[in-house]
């Protein structure tokens, strides 16, 4: 069983999930759709795909089946809920959106349409919340009470370049995107290891000095001068989550964007830009060897020689060998991947989900889980990190 899907956003992200896309074995036919239609037409060339479309609405009218949004982060949102009431299937990059009533119009979309949601989370594949989820699954963290999730990314490290990329003459209007309504990549790290969820926040939120017209709230869209940003959240089963999202901070972001913490009562996990650890009470284990992903390379590479052989696969796909790579069909072997492995996994949960009219891990119950806790803490950072309560849309259905 195959189907038919819309790339929205054909720039540098989206290109490269449109040419998985093409490359997986369930999708029957690849259309990219870009504002700049000259863009479109790049990533047919470059990635094979199978043509363009000229507009969202004209995606819309069509009869492809499924949707996959890659535009500006804070237009998520609505494009997926016109989607959904289109009757196609949606994968969105992160956020789902950027108000909780936006979050709750696309849940009630899906139920009523009955088609599937998914957002692209990549830390859910993250290799330390792959590690951390079989632990946990396992027992052996005992009861898990604390963890941290943080996405430290500096804007000199690349984000100058793609708002710039992505916003035109006025990208410094959008550069000052808030950064806890981007919180995902820590958040769903962390929740996607365990079964509790955020229940109430205090965020404190620290305000940019760079003055180069970044963050500067006379010139922001948001009107948002915070850069950096702290939350601290009370957890469903009495457990505490902290979070950070940095954007003026000296670290390697290149080398590690998203990093984790757990501790549980008989066990604990950490994590710094190279170096990750399991600890007990009486020892601790360096692990950072299953965490480590690999460039894209041929399996002839003669620096494979050495590699056992069933951890080959990892490295060929930019894997960490903690990723079960068997799960993924062989069109992928050898094909470019990001953010710690993720990629792969990602086109490959929303191709199944569709094709079997199942529910992706991260479904639209989920989504609002990774993403509202941030819109909140926010709202907590503007009231000078008053206590706010997380409203939540409840488990996901068994079934669509």
């Amino acid at each position: 069983m195959t189907f038919s899907l819309g790339v929205v956003g054909a720039g540098q992200f989206g290109g490269q999930f449109a040419h998985l896309f093409m490359l997986h074995p369930g999708v029957s036919a690849v259309y990219a759709v870009d504002e700049r239609p000259e863009r479109a037409k790049e990533a047919v060339r470059q990635h094979h795909l199978t043509g363009t479309m000229a507009s969202f609405d004209d995606l819309l009218a069509s009869d492809v089946d499924a949707v996959a949004i890659f535009t500006q982060r804070w237009t998520h949102g609505p494009l997926v809920e016109r989607a959904l009431r289109a009757g196609k299937h949606v994968y969105s990059a992160v956020p789902m959106a950027i108000t909780e009533a936006e979050i709750a119009r696309i849940i009630e979309a899906v139920r009523e349409t009955g088609k599937v949601y998914m957002m692209g989370e990549t830390s859910y594949y993250n290799p330390a919340t792959v590690y951390a989820r079989n632990r946990q699954a396992a027992g052996d963290f005992g009861r898990l009470f604390y963890t941290e999730g943080d996405y430290v990314h500096d804007m000199d490290l690349g984000f100058y370049d793609a708002y710039a990329y992505s916003g035109g003459e006025q990208w410094k209007e959008t550069a000052s995107y808030p950064p806890m309504l981007y919180p995902t990549h820590a958040i769903g790290g962390v929740l996607g290891a365990m079964a509790s969820h955020a229940v109430s926040v205090s965020c404190v939120g620290v305000r940019d000095d760079r003055g180069d017209g970044v963050f500067d709230r006379e010139i922001s869209m948001f009107g948002n001068d915070f850069s950096n940003a702290t939350a601290l959240f009370e957890m469903s089963d009495g457990g505490a989550m902290r979070t950070n999202e940095m954007r003026r901070v000296g670290y390697p972001s290149h080398i590690r964007e998203s990093r984790f913490r757990f501790f549980g009562t008989e066990a604990s996990f950490e994590q710094l830009a190279n170096v990750t650890v399991w600890q007990n009470k009486a020892a601790v284990e360096d692990i950072s060897h299953l965490m480590a992903t690999q460039a894209s390379m041929s399996l002839d590479d003669p620096s494979l020689e050495n590699v056992a052989p069933e951890l080959r696969d990892a490295f060929v796909s930019g894997l960490a060998p903690v990723h079960d790579s068997s799960r993924l069909p062989a069109e992928f072997q050898g094909a470019p991947n990001g953010h710690e492995g993720s990629h792969h996994f990602l086109v490959d949960d929303f191709v199944t989900a569709v094709n079997s009219g199942t529910l992706p891990p991260v479904n639209a119950w989920t989504a609002a889980r990774f993403t509202l806790p941030g819109i909140i803490a926010h709202e907590s950072a503007l009231q000078n990190g008053a206590r706010l309560p997380i409203p939540d849309f409840g488990d996901a259905p068994t079934a669509l």
